[in-house]
């Protein structure tokens, strides 16, 4: 999202304005802490999971938690970290098709499955909204954490994977963003390591042949 306002703003050849650099700010922020809260998951599943492990092998004892807690922490860290790689458009897809495409025939399509992912978004927020209602006062057996929790997951992650979608198809429509330059996707996964590490892949494709 960040950068589709980036992009937006170099090709309307304009500075951000106050407020602009006060939302890309609090989107940084957000996103950080999204990130944190990731690792955190992360690492609580760990221990969870190997301390179990160890206390059962060892001292023939367990976490009663263990279970439930890995299980809704795997699915708050799959949502979040799907909206952090929507945001970094990290998610794989094959744009093989796009890139052959005239521009207008290019532009047209990219803002239909944009439409399509608006639509999917939206069905998804629904659904979650409704689940999370109806299981709100149902526990686990466990940690009698509400149900309701572990559907709101859907909703952390459709409510900004919606905004983001919608921003980019505001920016494709408007001719901010150039949908012949634009990478939406990522074609593998190999791809994706090595632009976290700023190396392009044909880099590498060169050097294996």
């Amino acid at each position: 999202m960040l950068e589709a306002w980036a992009l937006a703003s170099e090709g309307s050849n304009r500075p951000y304005t106050g407020g602009e650099h006060r939302m890309t700010r609090i989107i940084d922020f957000y996103f950080f802490a999204l990130k944190v809260i990731i690792a955190l998951l992360l690492a609580g599943m760990v221990v969870l999971v190997f301390g179990n492990v160890v206390l059962r092998y060892a001292f023939d004892q367990g976490i009663t938690v263990s279970e439930e807690l890995s299980r809704v922490f795997f699915v708050w860290l799959t949502f979040l970290g799907a909206v952090v790689a929507m945001r970094e458009h990290g998610h794989l897809g094959v744009d093989s098709l796009i890139k052959r495409l005239p521009p207008t025939a290019a532009k047209a399509a990219v803002l239909a499955g944009q439409g399509l992912m608006l639509v999917a978004t939206w069905l998804l927020i629904s659904g979650s909204w409704t689940q999370m209602l109806i299981n709100l006062h149902a526990s686990t057996p466990a940690t009698g954490l509400s149900m309701g929790f572990f559907y709101a997951a859907g909703i952390a992650f459709g409510v900004p994977t919606f905004l983001i979608i919608l921003w980019d198809a505001f920016c494709v429509a408007t001719s901010r963003i150039d949908v012949a330059t634009t990478e939406f996707v990522r074609d593998s996964e190999e791809q994706v390591v090595l632009d976290q590490h700023g190396v392009p892949l044909s880099a590498t494709a060169a050097r294996n042949p």
